[in-house]
């Protein structure tokens, strides 16, 4: 009575486990969509498959267990049918994982194509870039070349200017000294004929008035030419 327990048991554990192992067929063959997701279910029939015949094994042993012929012979004959399901589930789930990778693998190909497109879109996209940022670059240097020579024009003339101002000053000091000689003169002038008073101012006022007369006519004459 206990051996019929435990080959009922051994049953229905080895029906379960055959169920467990089709639907993970079905799972490779409908619902992976990545290399990794297809070596983990086939991990998982072939943890199945595995017990599976472990559970087949044990029903053979109980079947050379049991003491009536009949019961033996029968046993035996599920054994041996059930290996031979065994064997066309072992199949199907290396068929269904070889589908499966051979679709990842075309899927694969196609998305590095499609990908490979695109990166030539963008590749001749990034070359037109370069192309405009080239020629904006060469506009900016051009435009700076220019402003750089119109600086140094720029700066010439102020070297020109200043050395004319320079020139001016130069002359306007040698008048100066000239006409700081005409007043020691009239000075002396002054002191020799200095018998007067009255004379001697009037002679120093009108050489003074003369002094900056003269000064601001030689200055006019400079800044203002006519």
């Amino acid at each position: 009575m206990a051996d019929d327990i435990h080959v009922r048991l051994c049953l229905q554990e080895i029906v379960k486990l055959d169920l467990e192992a089709k639907a993970i067929i079905q799972d490779i063959r409908q619902d992976v969509g990545t290399l990794e997701m297809l070596d983990e279910f086939n991990a998982k029939g072939r943890k199945k498959i595995s017990d599976l015949r472990g559970k087949i094994a044990e029903l053979e042993r109980l079947g050379l267990e049991q003491e009536r012929d009949s019961d033996r012979d029968a046993i035996l004959v599920n054994v041996e049918s059930l290996r031979q399901k065994l064997a066309r589930t072992v199949t199907s789930l290396r068929q269904a994982s070889l589908s499966t990778k051979l679709t990842l693998d075309k899927n694969e190909k196609k998305e590095l194509l499609s990908g490979s497109s695109q990166v030539r879109k963008r590749n001749q996209g990034n070359k037109e870039t370069l192309v405009k940022t080239a020629n904006n670059i060469t506009e900016s240097l051009m435009s700076l070349n220019q402003t750089m020579a119109d600086q140094v024009k720029q700066s010439e003339l102020n070297v020109t200017t200043l050395a004319g101002s320079s020139q001016v000053i130069s002359d306007t000091h040698e008048e100066f000294h000239t006409m700081g000689g005409h007043i020691q003169h009239s000075q002396r002038l002054l002191t020799k004929y200095g018998r007067r008073e009255f004379t001697d101012r009037l002679l120093i006022l009108l050489a003074l008035i003369f002094f900056f007369a003269t000064v601001l006519y030689i200055v006019k004459k400079r800044l203002w030419p006519s």
